[in-house]
């Protein structure tokens, strides 16, 4: 597995947690920060528990978990773009770290599951 998913999963846990101190403390923002932490984090904390694994099936699960979670930030990240917390151009780049992540994160699936059957 490629170690470096597991350096830059961390970076972007990094900048989730920043992005979500900056969000404005109304109850939408809270709201959307509290959650985007947690999926945003969660990607680093299972990529790096895949890395730990004990089987194929053990890392496959652990990456499919990160995977979910990544889909999830993407959603939130979405969130923060339509209520307005975040114009579309301050969230760009991290989007796309996100969306690559995710690519990675399916390859990474794909191949290991190739070689479990």
């Amino acid at each position: 597995m490629n170690v470096d998913i597991k350096d830059r999963t961390k970076a972007f846990a990094v900048r989730i947690f920043k992005l979500a101190e900056a969000l404005p403390k109304t109850f939408t923002g809270k709201t959307i920060a509290g959650q985007i932490a947690r999926s945003g984090s969660s990607i680093a904390a299972n990529v790096r528990a895949a890395h730990c694994g004990r089987s194929k099936a053990e890392i496959v699960s652990k990456m499919h978990i990160a995977y979910e979670e990544a889909n999830e930030t993407l959603f939130w990240l979405e969130m923060c773009e339509e209520t307005k917390l975040l114009t579309s151009k301050k969230i760009e780049a991290i989007k796309a770290e996100a969306n690559e992540i995710v690519s990675i994160i399916i390859s990474i699936l794909k191949s290991t599951k190739k070689g479990m059957f």
